[in-house]
């Protein structure tokens, strides 16, 4: 694993002439560590309201690394639409379904002409990964010599958008956001088998900015951005989220019981720098079993 200088980087989010969010500045050069704990969430890690651009700010401080640049990456897609934007799934309308609502370009080379305003939970997640990644991006050019900057290719390019060429759908299992996209543990289809970016973690060592896909007890799934786990007054255990689901009309945080889940599977962006020299023709397995949380 190769790590790149990364320089002293500071995250602000502007709407208008309105900061809604300014994070902590920091240095980022490696991937998120954990000491093995449960990450239980203190009170004032809970959202104040379910669509914020809190989460780097809240969560900044207890963690290091890669992490960072997603949970900034999630206040970057949550500043589109702070109402959340609508959630929306049908492949089959017309226009057909959205993953996210905003057009959506990895270092300058374009993923998602967007053809709704809505979007959904693996197209949330994915938009968090792509933000992520530009901002670690520019983190690495900030005082670099131009001439060092690396360029992803026109193959690598194609094989991260969201949509074929001339517009249409992208199927699932088709290049990284295929995999990312497909029923199952997409998360870890994409950063740990087809491109290797990433790491599974089991649920214990999760911390903020790590991905986690959900299986849930009464069938289908969830793909999300962990936050934390939370134990309610009554001792009830859950686990808060940042996705796009219809019960926050698209993106927002999100806390439901473990009671619902029956299985998950989590991964961590650990070598972001394999972007530019990913196999695009890697196959994947996707017979991957989930983790019980055993908490």
């Amino acid at each position: 694993m190769t790590t790149r200088a990364i320089g002293l980087f500071v995250l602000t989010f502007v709407m208008g002439s309105a900061v809604h969010a300014e994070a902590p500045e920091f240095q980022a050069t490696g991937p998120t560590k954990d000491d093995g704990t449960w990450y239980i969430l203190s009170e004032d890690q809970l959202p104040d309201q379910t669509q914020n651009t809190t989460h780097l700010a809240r969560f900044g401080d207890s963690i290091e690394g890669y992490n960072r640049f997603v949970l900034a990456g999630v206040d970057k897609a949550q500043s589109s639409a702070m109402d959340g934007g609508g959630y929306f799934i049908g492949i089959k309308a017309d226009p057909p379904e959205s993953p996210i609502g905003y057009a959506l370009s990895l270092m300058g080379n374009p993923l998602l002409s967007p053809p709704r305003t809505t979007s959904y939970c693996s197209g949330s997640t994915y938009t968090a990964f792509i933000e992520a990644l530009n901002l670690y991006e520019t983190a690495c050019a900030d005082g670099a010599d131009p001439s060092d900057k690396p360029v992803l290719d026109p193959v690598r390019a194609e094989a991260m958008r969201m949509q074929e060429p001339d517009g249409g759908r992208r199927e699932d299992g088709v290049k990284f956001w295929g995999h990312w996209n497909d029923d199952g543990f997409g998360s870890q289809f994409a950063l740990v088998q087809y491109s290797k970016m990433g790491e599974e973690v089991t649920p214990n060592r999760a911390r903020p900015g790590d991905f986690m896909n959900i299986s849930w007890t009464n069938g289908g799934g969830h793909s999300v951005v962990f936050l934390g786990w939370q134990i309610d007054t009554e001792g009830n255990k859950h686990v808060l989220y940042w996705a796009s689901q219809k019960s926050t009309n698209g993106m927002g945080d999100q806390l439901v019981p473990l009671s619902r889940i029956r299985s998950v599977k989590i991964v961590r962006l650990t070598d972001p720098d394999r972007l530019f020299t990913f196999d695009p023709t890697q196959e994947v397995n996707p017979k991957v079993p989930g983790d019980t949380i055993d908490w």
